[in-house]
């Protein structure tokens, strides 16, 4: 795993801008909230040749608020090449406010190679080799799969969606989109990724506090590894990412939770049917009621960038899936707005309705009896290194209604991935219950071409 964290320059055209350090940009905006008198005065107070001794000046007063000052650091993008799928997606999920990318199951065919050693991940040695021999026959698997897929789309094209019209270049890339997409539930979620980040201080030090919290090697190694490399940016402001009590306290209480479900029921092996929840708050204060209908938010909507109204901006949606797979879930655990949540309590494996392998039940039974054996060591928690992007879990996201209907449009436009079309169509059509009238006002596509 290597981490690197970018600088940013300005560009030639902002040559003659002042130019500031993050910490120094958080510490010169804290003092401007604390003066009357203007930018240009207190830009000119620093000593440029020693801008640290400014920095540390203003810390010593305004460090008490560290958290709204952490926040005026600008974006630290920060990149991490050969992490493993889970932690890049436990990263989306803590940093709740964070933009980043991650390296794409639906254009990069991956092999056993990918994989991390064991030891890197928390698998214990007595373990180890079983558990790379069950992640090799999940490559077998999918490196078979996309094959027979790939053969099968040469020989009727019928089964993929082209656009009329497209080249023999669009139409490969389809095909191979098509295989891809179908083959992925296979892959280990410990397969390593590349992942890139950006974030603030403040929202940088509260990451890394809960990811150094895990009981996980993986996650205790890249916090530091992170901490270390942030600390050649905001050296002051990352004393406040380490774990305290409440950080260690709830990781405990989360993992514990999941691994006596496990326990109980074992790792299921079988597709978990699909079943929804969509809850609708949009009740308003008597002081403070709506100041239009509904469907005025709408005026002219052009597509789902366009700015709704108050009204559906005031109002707040809850919706959850009992069996996303971590295939999709790791798209839509990357939605900035509201809060998500997983558990990560396996439900079931997915297949694509038609899509099938003839090891499948082989693979899936030895990986239980694997699970089994791990969940008996101190080495419990990485169970999450079993796990394969088919592995189904439960998932909620919270945020206002039209963060919300944006996302449906996301997630069922022009080449929308197929699962995530079905998912947002089934939470869509409640949504529709829930709110009469609203249905016109929400463009469902039918995610062609594939």
């Amino acid at each position: 795993m290597k981490i690197t964290a970018l600088g940013i320059c300005p560009p030639p055209s902002a040559g003659e801008n002042p130019a500031v350090t993050p910490e120094l940009l958080a510490s010169t905006f804290a003092r401007y909230s604390r003066s009357n008198r203007g930018i240009d005065t207190i830009l000119q107070s620093i000593d440029w040749n020693n801008p640290d001794a400014s920095v540390d000046a203003i810390f010593r007063f305004v460090d008490y608020g560290h958290a709204s000052i952490a926040g005026m650091t600008g974006g630290i993008p920060v990149i991490i090449d050969g992490c493993s799928m889970f932690l890049a997606y436990k990263l989306f999920e803590i940093a709740q406010l964070c933009d980043g990318q991650e390296s794409s199951t639906r254009y990069i065919k991956l092999d056993s190679s990918n994989l991390p050693d064991a030891q890197e991940i928390g698998i214990p040695g007595s373990l180890a080799g079983e558990w790379r021999s069950i992640m090799d026959f999940s490559f077998e698997c999918y490196n078979e799969l996309y094959s027979a897929l790939d053969d099968a789309a040469r020989e009727n094209p019928d089964i993929i969606r082209y656009p009329a019209g497209a080249n023999e270049k669009v139409i490969a890339r389809l095909r191979k989109n098509y295989a891809l997409d179908r083959a992925r539930y296979f892959i280990p979620f410990a397969t390593k990724t590349n992942a890139a980040f950006i974030m603030t201080a403040r929202v940088w030090a509260d990451t890394l506090k809960q990811l150094a919290s895990l009981p996980l090697s993986e996650a205790q190694q890249a916090a530091e590894a992170i901490r270390n490399e942030l600390s050649k940016f905001v050296p002051r402001l990352m004393r406040h990412s380490h774990p305290d009590a409440a950080s260690l306290t709830q990781a405990r209480l989360s993992i514990d939770s999941v691994l006596k479900s496990i326990s109980a029921g074992g790792l299921p092996v079988h597709r978990c049917n699909d079943e929804t929840f969509v809850a609708v708050d949009n009740s308003r204060p008597d002081f403070l009621p709506d100041t239009a209908p509904f469907s005025d938010a709408f005026a002219g909507k052009e597509n789902r960038y366009s700015i709704t109204g108050s009204t559906i901006r005031r109002s707040m949606v809850r919706v959850a899936w009992n069996n996303i797979a971590l295939a999709e879930l790791r798209d839509l655990n990357r939605h900035r707005s509201g809060y998500r949540f997983s558990p990560l309590a396996p439900a079931g494996f997915y297949l694509p309705e038609g899509i099938s392998h003839p090891k499948t039940g082989e693979l899936l039974e030895r990986n239980r009896a694997f699970v089994n054996k791990l969940l008996q060591t101190d080495a419990a928690p990485a169970y999450v290194y079993a796990l394969h992007l088919g592995t189904q879990v439960p998932f909620e996201h919270s945020t206002h209604l039209d963060k919300f209907i944006y996302e449906i449009e996301l997630r069922t436009g022009m080449g929308a991935h197929f699962r995530y079309a079905e998912h947002l169509n089934a939470v869509h059509r409640q949504l529709c219950e829930k709110l009469p009238g609203i249905e016109p006002y929400i463009t469902v596509g039918d995610a062609e071409p594939e």
